[in-house]
């Protein structure tokens, strides 16, 4: 079972709302709109797609970290994948 199956309802409506900010920027970029407009369309979808990792780290920890039903060797082995994680996408 996938760490993100608890709250997969809320990620998926996460997901189609960044697809929806993605196409508006799309249209922007069509349309000819100003390149402010345009970059405020992208920040938008930045922060968004910030937010939904943010989300699927915190179920991740959550599930495979902090859970009680862990084992020691379990948890440590999902603390190194978190930190590969991090700094994998903090570059």
């Amino acid at each position: 079972m996938s760490h993100a199956s608890a709250s997969k309802k809320q990620l998926t409506a996460r997901v189609r709302r960044i697809i929806g900010q993605l196409e508006g920027v799309e249209r922007a970029l069509d349309e000819g709109v100003e390149c402010e407009k345009v970059l405020h369309l992208v920040s938008g979808a930045r922060g968004a797609m910030n937010g939904l990792t943010e989300e699927v780290l915190a179920d991740f920890v959550r599930e495979h970290v902090a859970a009680p039903r862990l084992s020691n060797d379990a948890r440590q082995a999902a603390a190194d994948e978190l930190i590969a994680i991090i700094r994998r996408y903090s570059k």
